[in-house]
């Protein structure tokens, strides 16, 4: 391999298009704007690159079959592009695959969705308290993944989430103690791996205590090194033990493990001093997205590609402008920055894993003896076993029943005033369902509302929807006190009254600046939703109806609104965890879910008002 075959191996990139050579004439100009190329077919070739990741907002993932069409036609770029190049170069150069990843951490992050199965995500998982069911839904994920086509998924998330305010974590981990978070990713790990999918443990040294956001801002964590030991650390130990085929690493700034100022992405003390020597970890360290804010505040695009290196990062993830990564790298190598022995260690990495996910089978199995030449790889799937596979897995029957066997567990009840819930269709058949509709993770599911609504429908009752926001204002709340007239019960989706910052999607684009990025933005309250979702409730509850919370996303909004007869969690509002929520609702499955977080007062956050492990059940 060539140097520049070797450096290309080590970055992983976005691309838009809906396939690799033919995408939307849109999707070719904001490539050849960001990223200098057509397509996707054109970017593989000009960087050798050794991965892509999958987005939505990058219309990678539009309906399974469209995505399994672009993975083959993503390997078929990649043995056109090597072919081309050995050729060239007059030597016989190995056709490497591309490895095809994407954040597929279910819940509130999913970038494929219906009718794909959506699974219940880390904080539902956690409170179900069940590592069979964490195993069993990283399974079906994986096995899904595997029939389109990609071969490694970012996820288990292995922060500890132990800030209620955290606006980039949340719901995206499993709980707040860092045993229990360890077990479950454990779980996940076997379970992707059972179905042939790379794992990877992030974000270290770990995203769990911040108020900051890594995509907009540099968060600082200011554990102590005892601290990072108790709360911090056990998962990833976990994750390593377990076999994680990667670490991705956090744009974070912890003193205590180095006092630079450098984000852990860039800190040789914390990736290779504590990650690598420390932790004994030898499997791939891949960054975060290189184009979010937290990296990129200190230094330059051409040196933070370089820095991560040098730190001991094995994958360069999104870097902003690629050609500038790319070249910064070769050219470190040239002047003796970085070593090519280096660059080797990486690779390495890199192709272990490639060949644990069955990507380098065809050229292992008939690696030539000695002086005889390179054999030809076999060729991808064809359109036809694509197909099949797709078929025969993705979305089916017994997929869906699972999601569904594993959310009943999720849903968590927190208060049963005279025991309100179940509500029978006999007794209070009209209900009103207001409140929050905040846009589907995959963009595939919801209203919350009307799929609230409807699921109660199909369960007997006579419910009628009125969404209402995250920021009601005056009239809002006005209309839906009148439309609690003549109903039997309210129930009101809160979501997020706690946490007061906008975020905008998991990484942005190529060179954009953030606000201008053209990517999915998930809304989170503003200081306005703080008084005006509770304001909601306070008035429907002076209605004298018995009124019902059912907190779709951060389980603390119970502790920030007035006392209600009901309040529930479904730590997510997909469509397969609201489901669930209704069956509890109407009595059809007995709530099973424990908080796997503590709720504290919002009047005294000193004082634990719901601990770790309460939850109601009748």
């Amino acid at each position: 391999m060539s140097l520049e075959d070797k450096v290309g191996q080590l970055f992983v990139m976005h691309v838009y298009g809906h396939t690799a050579t033919d995408p939307d004439p849109a999707d070719i100009d904001t490539n050849l704007r960001e990223l200098g190329v057509r397509d996707a077919a054109e970017l593989i070739a000009r960087y050798r690159l050794g991965g892509v990741i999958y987005f939505g907002w990058a219309h990678n993932t539009r309906t399974p079959h469209q995505i399994a069409e672009l993975s083959e036609g993503i390997q078929q770029a990649a043995q056109t592009a090597q072919a081309a190049q050995t050729a060239q170069a007059a030597q016989t150069t190995p056709t490497l695959p591309v490895l095809i990843s994407v954040d597929q951490e279910h819940g509130a992050v999913a970038r494929i969705g219906a009718p794909a199965t959506l699974l219940p995500g880390a904080m539902a998982l956690g409170a179900s308290g069940s590592h069979a069911h964490a195993r069993e839904a990283a399974r079906i994920a994986g096995a899904e993944l595997h029939a389109l086509g990609i071969r490694q998924d970012h996820a288990p998330d292995a922060d500890v989430n132990v800030d209620p305010a955290n606006p980039v974590i949340g719901v995206r981990s499993f709980g707040a103690d860092p045993d229990a978070v360890a077990g479950f990713v454990t779980a996940q790990i076997e379970g992707y791996q059972s179905a042939g999918i790379a794992t990877a443990a992030k974000h270290f040294p770990g995203h769990g205590d911040t108020t900051d956001d890594s995509h907009t801002e540099l968060p600082h964590i200011h554990h102590t090194r005892e601290e990072w030991d108790r709360y911090d650390a056990p998962p990833f130990r976990a994750a390593i033990a377990a076999g994680v085929d990667s670490v991705m690493t956090a744009h974070i700034v912890v003193p205590a493990l180095d006092p630079s100022g450098d984000p852990a992405t860039l800190s040789h003390p914390i990736l290779t001093g504590i990650l690598r020597e420390e932790l004994g970890y030898d499997g791939v360290i891949s960054t975060d997205s290189l184009a979010m804010r937290g990296v990129r505040t200190k230094y330059g695009d051409d040196r933070v590609a370089v820095l991560a290196l040098k730190a001991g990062a094995d994958q360069l993830l999104n870097p902003p402008r690629p050609d500038v990564a790319w070249n910064a790298v070769i050219e470190a190598v040239a002047k003796g920055e970085l070593t090519e022995e280096r660059i080797d260690e990486s690779v390495l990495r890199v192709l272990r894993v490639k060949a644990r996910v069955g990507l380098l089978d065809a050229f292992l199995d008939t690696a030539p003896d000695e002086g005889e030449p390179t054999p030809t790889p076999t060729p991808t799937p064809t359109s036809t076993s694509t197909s099949t596979s797709v078929d025969a897995t993705v979305g089916t029957p017994a997929h869906l029943a699972a999601a569904d066997t594993i959310a009943d567990a999720t849903t968590t009840l927190l208060v049963n005033t005279d025991g309100l819930l179940p509500l029978s269709p006999a007794t209070r058949p009209r209900i009103l369902v207001v409140g929050a509709d905040p846009r589907s993770p995959s963009g595939t599911t919801g209203p919350p509302t009307t799929v609230l609504a409807g699921a109660l429908n199909s369960l007997g009752f006579q419910a009628v929807t009125l969404p209402t926001g995250t920021a009601p204002d005056e009239a809002a709340i006005e209309k839906a006190v009148a439309a609690a007239q003549g109903q039997d019960a309210v129930l009101v989706a809160t979501y997020n009254i706690t946490t007061h910052t906008t975020t905008k999607d998991n990484t942005q684009a190529a060179n954009t600046a953030l606000d201008d990025a053209p990517h999915a933005r998930t809304h989170r309250a503003t200081d306005s939703d703080e008084n005006t979702q509770p304001a909601l409730v306070a008035a429907l509850k002076a209605t004298g109806l018995p009124v019902i919370t059912l907190a779709i996303r951060n389980p603390y909004d119970v502790a920030h609104q007035p006392p209600v007869d009901a309040a529930l969690a479904s730590y997510c509002w997909t469509d397969v965890e609201l489901r669930a929520a209704a069956r509890v609702i109407a009595g059809r499955t007995a709530p099973q879910g424990r908080l796997p977080v503590p709720v504290r007062r919002a009047d005294d956050p000193t004082q634990v008002l719901y601990p770790i492990g309460h939850g109601l059940t009748y």
